[in-house]
């Protein structure tokens, strides 16, 4: 038997078992990063027989993902319905924008800005769109891998944007994770992000300590650190646990209540669809 043809016939079918209303694909033409950032989009099953507006949760891809990867591996459309149906959230809208390999930060140089974007051009231009709710209390944002450190890094940084913020099995490192990090993979990785052939300590730049979460917690207060609902979720053999182990205590030290949630799992899309529809909940719980 061909089992990786059967996998790959469920992750087809999962795609397809969405009514393709409710999935929709499309472009922004931003202004900040002079070109166009594809998006796709859930709409729940009511949006096209109401005329109300709707709670927004923003999903972020990880490194090497991009727009569509939620969709196809991980049949976000089919656990957001079945959760809408069975009562587990209410009726939400879930936006997910191609990043590329952009770490959802600002370049060094400023060739990239894609925090600027997201910011300054995405959520205002989404929000305006759709008929998504537009306060804080309606708005939510959760990823995996290199898009869990950008939904905690954007909820740090913006927490008057954010209700809530689920990272899964985020891509955070600490100072030593930086300084050991290999070189080759240091350029392939965070070099257009941090600048290029820096080694060691020299890695530790201004720049790094702007989107390093560990130290941005370190520098904010607990009232701060409060006014955003957290949970955390990793695998027990996710290469990445001790970042979310690390921002667990982070926010401990720091008294912040949040949710840790470690299953059994690796760094996949396994774990990733087993856990979706739980950030999903935690999210929707602080909706009003």
């Amino acid at each position: 038997m061909n089992y990786q043809y059967l996998l790959n016939l469920i992750l087809f079918s999962c795609v397809f078992q969405v009514n393709a209303m409710t999935i929709e694909q499309n472009n922004l033409k931003s202004n900040i990063l002079q070109q166009e950032v594809s998006y796709s989009i859930y709409l729940p099953p009511s949006y096209n027989s109401d005329n109300s507006t709707y709670p927004v949760i923003y999903l972020l891809h990880g490194y090497g993902d991009d727009h569509t990867t939620w969709i196809h591996k991980g049949c976000i459309g089919q656990y957001a319905d079945r959760a809408i149906k069975e009562g587990k959230i209410p009726p939400i809208i879930i936006v997910m924008p191609n990043a590329g390999t952009s770490m959802y930060v600002n370049s060094y140089n400023d060739k990239n800005m894609y925090e600027d974007f997201f910011i300054k051009e995405f959520i205002p231009s989404i929000e305006n769109r759709y008929r998504i709710k537009k306060e804080k209390e309606s708005r939510g944002i959760t990823g995996h891998s290199m898009g869990g450190w950008g939904c905690m890094l954007y909820s740090l940084k913006y927490p008057d944007l954010f209700v809530a913020s689920a990272p899964l099995s985020p891509g955070i490192h600490d100072d030593n994770d930086i300084i050991t990090y290999d070189d080759k993979q240091w350029n392939i990785v965070f070099g257009d992000i941090f600048g290029f052939n820096l080694k060691g300590n020299e890695r530790l730049t201004e720049d790094w300590y702007k989107n390093s979460i560990l130290k941005i917690i370190e520098t904010k207060s607990k009232m701060e650190l409060s006014t955003v609902h957290y949970r955390i979720s990793c695998g027990d053999q996710d290469f990445l646990l001790k970042g979310s182990l690390l921002l667990h205590q982070a926010l401990s030290d720091k008294d912040v209540q949040h949710e840790l949630s470690i299953k059994g799992g690796g760094h996949t899309w396994n774990y990733w669809r087993e856990n979706i529809t739980e950030t999903l909940e935690f999210i929707s719980r602080y909706f009003w």
